[in-house]
């Protein structure tokens, strides 16, 4: 031992294993314009309120017994500078009046000890409602799958929504959906849409 500091693990020797599972989530979303693309992003963040973290995208696991607080409650407990596990959807144009959308949908198990799903989507010239409906069904049809719930994919999201509800497996589905249409002058036109998950 140096400097009174603890010996090296022997090669092999198993390190503890840090595990990061949030605890509770939030949904937020925003919109920012600006002549430059990075600050019209910068501009969505501030308008979701999640600017202040470093942000790490993530893919789209709701974990067991993960709680869904309210945005306001969420933004509360961010720390400036706190690395903050997102799932986030953005799109950006520069063409005046382009429609611009993104969505985060959410599908989670009646049963708190299942893992649920969070699915996310970007795109142009798609409505707030056909977002909506696609990010929801994409998160739901992922979980009915995983919970081993029959149905056939060619069928309105609708009715399988209602499929998924009788079956009693799947207690809730959202959706979280930020759209824009591209500014008049050109300036770049960012939305955004995200899960924010707490440790």
């Amino acid at each position: 031992m140096l400097g009174g500091t603890e010996p090296a693990k022997a090669i092999g020797e198993r390190m503890p294993r840090i595990t990061l599972v949030p605890k509770q989530v939030f949904f937020t979303k925003g919109v920012g314009k600006h002549r430059n693309r990075l600050q019209s992003f910068e501009l969505a963040l501030r308008h979701a309120g999640i600017e202040k973290g470093n942000l790490v995208r993530v893919s789209s696991i709701l974990p067991p017994n993960c709680k869904i607080i309210p945005r306001s409650r969420g933004l509360e407990l961010l720390q400036a500078g706190e690395i903050t596990y997102v799932v986030l959807a953005e799109a950006s144009t520069d063409e005046p009046s382009r429609l611009v959308g993104a969505g985060i949908g959410l599908a989670q198990p009646a049963t708190g000890e299942q893992y649920g799903y969070i699915s996310e989507h970007h795109g142009f010239g798609i409505t707030e409602e056909k977002i909506g409906d696609f990010v929801e069904d994409m998160a739901a049809t992922m979980l009915a799958t995983t919970l081993g719930i029959e149905f056939n994919p060619e069928v309105a999201y609708d009715e399988r929504k209602e499929l998924y509800k009788m079956s009693g497996k799947i207690v809730r589905t959202r959706a979280t959906v930020q759209t824009a249409e591209g500014d008049k002058n050109g300036l770049w036109t960012t939305v955004i849409a995200a899960a924010v998950m707490l440790l």
